[in-house]
């Protein structure tokens, strides 16, 4: 059997089957349900007609020399294996086929998988917080929490799994913990925080700090989809701030980005968005940081729900 580093990787997961009693390859029937879910496989049946359709070329890799599982095999081997397991398991091999490069930007964001909401018990749906590397356009790994308000937790567990050794990780004002801050840092990287109400002595004092420093020279005017967008940023060193909120470890620099927006109907709207760093950002990496986190939302949720059709899939088992 050939296929690299998945098999490296996932043939650390137990098979939970008993081996006296197996006819296909654990690790084939992984590796076709992985394929299949890249795919946009969304059911077991679906998972197979993928096996069906691609069967000469996984019988080329030395797979399935018994044939190809049925659906209900397939179902009862994966529903069987232990998820946080396979979740190491699939972060070791995200990590072997993504080289981060050195300040590298890893977007940290929740999404509702809408579709997984079970009406019969009123449990609520799935929300999972993924780590995207935007340049590479690769989820590192994600975790599942019970809400959206779960998140504060999930993002040092999350982080915990990954190697985020000189990167600079970007996270929402649901993330401006300063835990998640001190855990980053720990873990040999820096992070890029969005500030908002829910921290609002701070904001308050990152408004005040850059007050009378803003810099209002367009950065970028971009014009599509029924609208005209302009955008303005500065970044200043966090000195100050930094001395009066000494709880933020590591705390180097402060930002603000301008979004000014003009619809067709002419209706106008100014927006500031303020951030923390404890990295000293330039102006020029302070945009791209900033404008990159949203990657998250363009190449990889609006991917999830456009193309794999995550939310429509109503898989909650």
């Amino acid at each position: 059997m050939v296929i690299g580093a998945f098999e490296q990787h996932f043939g650390e997961l137990e098979d939970p089957r008993q081996i006296t009693k197996v006819t296909h390859v654990f690790s084939d029937i992984l590796f076709l349900v992985v394929c299949s879910s890249i795919a946009g496989a969304t059911g077991w049946e679906e998972i197979e007609d993928f096996g069906d359709l691609h069967f000469d070329w996984f019988r080329s890799k030395g797979l399935f020399p018994n044939g190809l599982p049925a659906h209900d095999t397939i179902a009862r081997v994966v529903s069987r294996v232990e998820p946080k397991q396979f979740q190491r398991c699939f972060i070791g091999w995200m990590k072997s086929v993504a080289e981060l490069s050195e300040g590298q930007l890893i977007a940290i964001d929740g999404k509702r998988l809408c579709g997984s909401y079970r009406r019969d018990d009123r449990q609520s749906a799935i929300h999972m917080v993924n780590a995207f590397a935007t340049e590479n356009s690769v989820v590192l790994g994600q975790i599942k929490t019970e809400n959206k308000s779960n998140e504060i937790t999930a993002i040092p567990e999350l982080l915990s799994l990954l190697d985020i050794q000189g990167c600079l990780i970007s996270i929402d004002a649901m993330g401006c913990q300063t835990a998640i801050a001190e855990h980053i840092i720990d873990k040999g990287g820096d992070y890029l925080l969005a500030v908002k109400g829910n921290q609002e002595a701070l904001l308050n004092a990152v408004k005040k700090a850059l007050s009378t420093t803003i810099n209002n020279e367009i950065t970028s005017i971009e014009q599509g989809h029924g609208r005209i967008e302009a955008r303005a940023y500065h970044v200043m060193s966090a000195k100050q701030v930094a001395a009066e909120f000494p709880q933020w470890k590591g705390l180097m620099s402060i930002g603000v980005a301008l979004g000014y927006r003009k619809t067709k109907n002419a209706k106008e709207s100014l927006e500031y968005r303020y951030y923390i760093s404890s990295a000293p950002l330039s102006k020029a990496r302070f945009a791209h940081a900033v404008r990159s986190h949203w990657a998250v939302e363009n190449s990889l949720h609006w991917v999830l729900d456009a193309s794999m059709k995550e939310d429509a899939c109503q898989i909650y088992r």
